[in-house]
């Protein structure tokens, strides 16, 4: 499969080791910022380009991994492509592509940092395409570099994508209080570490709802006082503890 990669960040990055890795041509890497379009095609064998008036117009398969605000804008200057272009966004709609002859959505389930390597085999690769045939080939590419893939239409992607913050992004937010909160008392966040790895293995066979642990949801109202009053400097930790710990006692008293 010839593929053309549409970004330089952390999706375009490593969507686009992953299909290296797995054997694919990687044709071009497009940036609007030239360098990084070129720091990212030199580590997959590709053409670095900055200006779309360059692009490959023989490759099967074009990823638009951008900001999503730029999708459509990007998408307009995509048609006539004769190969199947797919965005890889989780909150923005197939129809953003419309214009195009062959589109659909690509997207990998999944937190991404360039930083980090990172192994797909297991991530979940949601589809949605514009016809039959499309689909055929979105499940085909996603064959190449997972083991997981699933039809998922616009609006169920919506609350995956919604799910996902949830999940990651304020679980990862509420990790950086704790390292916050230990930093500011002279200790190491590396003693939290087991217990955020032990959290995430026990929801792997189980619903959360059920392994859900802590003061809050013993009632245990004096150990959450002790809790606020170490907190009485940082009135807007308060806040986010009163109101995590008033919803799990909603949700389990």
């Amino acid at each position: 499969m010839k593929i053309v990669i549409i970004g330089s960040g952390n999706v375009a990055t490593h969507l686009a080791l992953a299909f290296k890795q797995a054997g694919q041509t990687l044709a071009q890497v497009w940036s609007r910022n030239g360098a990084n379009a070129q720091l990212l095609a030199e580590q997959v064998g590709a053409s670095a380009i900055s200006d779309l008036g360059a692009l490959d117009r023989s490759a099967d398969f074009y990823l638009i991994a951008v900001k999503d605000e730029a999708i459509a804008e990007l998408a307009s200057s995509l048609t006539g492509l004769p190969g199947l272009v797919a965005h890889t966004s989780g909150a923005t709609s197939i129809d953003v592509l419309h214009t195009l002859n062959h589109y659909g959505v690509f997207y990998p389930l999944q937190t991404f940092s360039k930083q980090k390597s990172l192994d797909l085999s297991n991530t979940p690769i949601c589809l949605e395409a514009s016809s039959a045939e499309d689909m055929v080939m979105l499940h085909q590419a996603a064959s190449l570099i997972s083991k997981v893939s699933d039809e998922v239409d616009s609006e169920q992607r919506k609350i995956l994508h919604l799910a996902a913050v949830f999940a990651c992004n304020f679980s990862n937010h509420l990790y950086q209080m704790g390292y916050s909160i230990l930093e500011q008392h002279g200790l190491d966040f590396a003693l939290l570490k087991p217990l955020i790895m032990e959290t995430a293995w026990k929801v792997q066979d189980a619903i959360p709802f059920d392994v859900q642990t802590g003061p809050a949801v013993r009632g245990d109202e004096s150990t959450m006082e002790r809790h606020l009053s170490l907190l009485n400097d940082r009135t807007e930790l308060q806040d986010i503890y009163k109101t995590l710990s008033n919803s799990i006692k909603k949700t389990h008293l």
